[in-house]
């Protein structure tokens, strides 16, 4: 399986802008520029996309890992902070919020610090990752 997306630029660096669409079509011409990505602005950036990615990634492996145990959750909401510092991604953290019947909160904090060193993002960033459990 491949899964692919595209970056359409114009112009120079700080005044250009461009776009990013992906196979699904979820993103469609999504408008993309220095404002959006390192000021404030209507459109999307790297960092925003890498931190939807973690986050919807991470969040299935903790559902994935919860089943596992004999788990399902009735809900999970993840926030991922990815952290830039001048021109380097240093860090992201991941804050998940559960609904699960009959877990501890010591079982539902291991299942996601094992979530958060084996899904599948996690696994390719080499940068610090950490992660907070809050079971409601």
């Amino acid at each position: 399986m491949k899964r692919t997306a595209t970056a359409h630029w114009e112009g120079d660096l700080k005044a250009g802008k461009g776009n990013l669409s992906t196979q699904s079509t979820v993103l469609s011409k999504s408008q993309y520029s220095f404002n959006t990505r390192f000021a404030e602005g209507i459109g999307t950036n790297p960092e925003e996309l890498l931190a939807a990615a973690h986050a919807g990634c991470f969040t299935m492996a903790v559902s994935m890992i919860l089943g596992q145990a004999g788990f399902t959750a009735s809900s999970l909401d993840t926030e991922a902070a990815v952290t830039l510092e001048g021109l380097a991604i240093t860090g992201v953290h991941l804050t998940i919020t559960g609904k699960v019947p009959n877990i501890s909160k010591e079982q539902f904090a291991e299942i996601t610090k094992t979530a958060e060193k084996n899904c599948l993002i996690s696994k390719v960033l080499s940068i610090p990752i950490s992660s907070e459990a809050i079971l409601l």
